[in-house]
């Protein structure tokens, strides 16, 4: 397909935002074609890279690819997992980068507004040093927040504090027009007319894009304690779960985990895990305003999961070995990465977790292939990984691609249909991108997809702003 870039909309695109914050040469631009999705077949250079660095350029940029009907895909930290910001349809992709300022902390109503462009880090850390706490933590740092709520991320801390969508209390949009629509404010409460704001929220840059985002933040917690708990057989861990949650107990997050990948990301950066015992473990974190309250909360919860037949409970309770046990946790992506054909994130009741884990094995056992599985055990959100490798004596092993490319289809259709079966979803923090959208009609009816279809007609008539995601 021709490019839609002529030299008049370029020569346009130039006078929006000026002439070094755009360009097309492949070596720089093929950096831009992709995300953290594993297999780079996926990847599509873009015509263009333009560079906003204003609500104002965005919007001018905007106007000039709708009138022109070329193909814009906005791009934050380029994080994703399912190809939400490549751009099939070549034409612009619309780098946030330079948008990368926290505009405002206010302490007496404990919100943040802040650029779409600022990384996770960064805000985080501007937060903090303003004695407040953003409690949403996706896996990577690296993250643009414009792209998190895009995405509608997660995280290990849902099951307490939620997702993005908890905190977004207001957005400034750019329609595919170039409009610029106010959404919310600093509010906690609205009835006033169709919330367009959550509508927003979720919807991977194919309705608009976010420039600015106003959050809700929380007072910043006391103190933090893991504790490690190693099972012998999987369903007793994950029975634990609902009933630490009955006793009370909110934890901050709660992670199941198997042996192997904690092995390799052990190896991968020289980090000790603080046990090798069982086969299945679990990682409960706790937050708590005081020492007494957390002694408290980790004698609860260890006694709950020595009813359930633990075979021991670690404590991590000084920073080192807290840090290195969320190291290890936050690396293991990275430590199998080169053997992953893709992450799933499906999402079933917590209650279903158990049982759709065992499927995963079966799924492995029918297939021969290694399928490694962890993930939120309270919040239902399980982290199947498809691979081209193997796990052998402690390392990875690479499989033949005549191998393992036949089965990753029929693998993924498999789980995603117990997914359905079990109340579930396809996806639970990832998004729908590129990747997942052939599965999306197993888990929702033609009515939805349809309605969801002309709500993007109504946003983007032309069809520019993220083409090719989610559904056609």
């Amino acid at each position: 397909m021709p490019s839609k870039i002529t030299p008049a909309v370029r020569a346009a695109l130039e006078a929006a935002v000026g002439t070094a914050n755009l360009f097309s040469d492949p070596d720089k631009s093929a950096d831009y074609g992709h995300d953290e999705f594993s297999l780079q077949e996926i990847a599509h250079a873009p015509d263009l890279v333009v560079r906003p660095g204003s609500t104002e350029e965005v919007a001018a940029v905007l106007r000039i690819a709708d009138a022109n009907s070329v193909p814009v895909t906005p791009r934050g930290g380029a994080t994703g997992l399912c190809g939400g910001c490549v751009p099939v349809r070549g034409g612009i992709v619309l780098s946030l980068e330079r948008m990368d300022r926290v505009l405002e902390v206010d302490a007496d109503n404990q919100m943040a507004v802040t650029e779409a462009g600022v990384r996770l880090s960064d805000f985080a850390k501007a937060v903090e040093e303003a004695g407040l706490y953003f409690p949403p933590h996706p896996g990577d740092e690296g993250a643009m927040m414009g792209g998190l709520v895009a995405t509608n991320a997660g995280g290990s801390r849902a099951v307490k504090y939620g997702t993005i969508r908890n905190y977004v209390r207001g957005l400034e949009l750019v329609t595919p027009a170039g409009d610029v629509l106010t959404l919310g404010g600093k509010l906690e409460k609205s009835s006033t007319g169709y919330n367009l704001m959550h509508l927003v929220i979720g919807s991977e840059g194919t309705l608009g894009v976010v420039t600015k985002a106003t959050l809700h933040l929380k007072a910043k917690p006391g103190i933090m304690r893991s504790l490690v708990v190693p099972f012998d057989a999987l369903d007793p861990a994950l029975e634990t779960v609902p009933l630490i949650m009955k006793r009370g107990i909110v934890p901050l997050a709660v992670e199941f985990l198997e042996i192997e990948p904690i092995t390799l990301t052990e190896e991968h950066i020289h980090k000790k895990w603080p046990t090798k015992l069982g086969r299945t473990h679990l990682l409960v974190i706790l937050d708590a305003a005081s020492e007494e309250e957390i002694d408290r909360l980790s004698q609860a919860v260890a006694a709950v999961c020595c009813e359930k037949g633990a075979i021991d409970v670690f404590i991590a309770d000084t920073p080192s070995k807290q840090d290195e046990v969320l190291a290890i946790r936050s690396k293991i992506y990275d430590a199998i990465k080169s053997g992953t054909v893709e992450i799933l994130d499906i999402a079933v009741p917590r209650a279903e977790v158990a049982g759709h884990v065992h499927f995963v094995r079966q799924v492995a056992a029918k297939y021969d292939i290694w399928l490694p599985t962890f993930g939120h055990a309270a919040d239902g959100n399980v982290h199947t990984h498809i691979m081209k490798a193997r796990y052998e004596a402690g390392r990875l092993v690479p499989v033949p691609e005549s191998e393992w490319r036949p089965k990753t289809d029929p693998v993924r259709t498999e789980l995603f249909r117990d997914c359905k079966a079990r109340g579930g979803v396809i996806s639970g923090e990832h998004g729908i991108g590129l990747v997942k959208k052939p599965y999306l009609s197993l888990v929702l009816d033609e009515r939805q997809i349809e309605l969801m279809r002309a709500i993007r007609r109504a946003f983007d008539p032309r069809g520019i702003m993220n083409p090719g995601k989610i559904f056609d």
